[in-house]
């Protein structure tokens, strides 16, 4: 494996909506940040299909912009050093007429995708990759599409018969899939039909099943404390006004959310850890192997 011990430290995550950034493992990403870290996001998406009221969309011509200007906002609250966009078309939720669009990054061939990333990969060599879990945290079709792009990307970036037009080959050291605390899951499913509500059915459109996604389990490698961070993950948060904005203030929710609050939990995909130690920093081992 290629010694990356001279460069910077970089982390590169690679998501599909604005929002993913900052609701999910935006401590993690600020606290690297903060450490001096070169923290890069591809976003897949421009997040065009997600709900936005009209008052809102006031001074923006489409939802589309609207959220990349949400997003460039949480960018730079969590100190990230860039923003790159792969330009598909968000997809929806499973089982949306938007599946089915041309241009939505559920249809986009994944060879094309992968190599979309195995350029930015190449150009802005990040020892350390995050995208989401193979079930895209709960089953949304561009995370899921986003995470085989960029397992395939991950691997193919260092291989020197593969996409040679993408730029002069390079191989990240360690991949990471960010994955939603199975313990906070748990309790949701437990306390979620005391408040007269259903688990199999949760979210603003009744989209998102709570209690099959309790079911899956993943190795957790790796627990990445930010909260001496959590005021810019929390501020990033709320420059997506448009998607809910800023953790509930009250209730259930707020109570669930505090459960697992402070720390982003991660599966290490690469290199297979078969020693059972969870990691306090993903950049742990980086540059020790030649």
């Amino acid at each position: 494996m290629m010694k990356t011990v001279s460069q910077p430290k970089t982390l590169l995550a690679v998501l599909a909506h604005p929002d993913d950034e900052s609701f999910g493992m935006g401590g993690t990403l600020a606290m690297y940040a903060r450490r001096g870290v070169k923290v890069h996001l591809v976003c897949a998406t421009r997040g065009e299909v997600g709900d936005v009221s009209s008052e809102f969309l006031k001074g923006f011509n489409s939802v589309a912009e609207l959220r990349e200007h949400e997003l460039r906002c949480a960018a730079d609250k969590l100190g990230l050093a860039g923003v790159h966009f792969l330009d598909y078309r968000d997809s929806g939720m499973p089982g949306s007429a938007d599946n089915q669009h041309p241009q939505a990054l559920a249809q986009a061939p994944l060879d094309e995708v992968a190599g979309k990333i195995v350029g930015i990969i190449r150009q802005l060599r990040p020892q350390v990759v995050v995208t989401f879990d193979p079930i895209g945290g709960y089953r949304h079709p561009d995370h899921i599409a986003i995470h085989k792009a960029t397992v395939k990307a991950f691997h193919a970036a260092g291989d020197a018969e593969a996409y040679l037009h993408q730029g002069e080959v390079y191989q990240p050291e360690k991949l990471y899939y960010h994955t939603i605390s199975r313990r906070m899951l748990k309790w949701a499913v437990r306390l979620i039909p005391l408040f007269g509500k259903d688990p199999r059915r949760w979210g603003k459109n009744g989209d998102v099943d709570l209690y099959s996604l309790a079911k899956e389990e993943f190795p957790v490698h790796a627990r990445i404390k930010y909260r001496p961070v959590r005021v810019m993950k929390e501020s990033a948060s709320a420059c997506h006004a448009s998607q809910g904005g800023l953790q509930p203030s009250h209730g259930l929710m707020r109570w669930l959310f505090r459960l697992n609050t402070g720390v982003d939990e991660f599966m290490r995909a690469y290199p297979n850890n078969d020693n059972g130690v969870v990691e306090r920093d993903l950049f742990e081992g980086v540059g020790e192997k030649v």
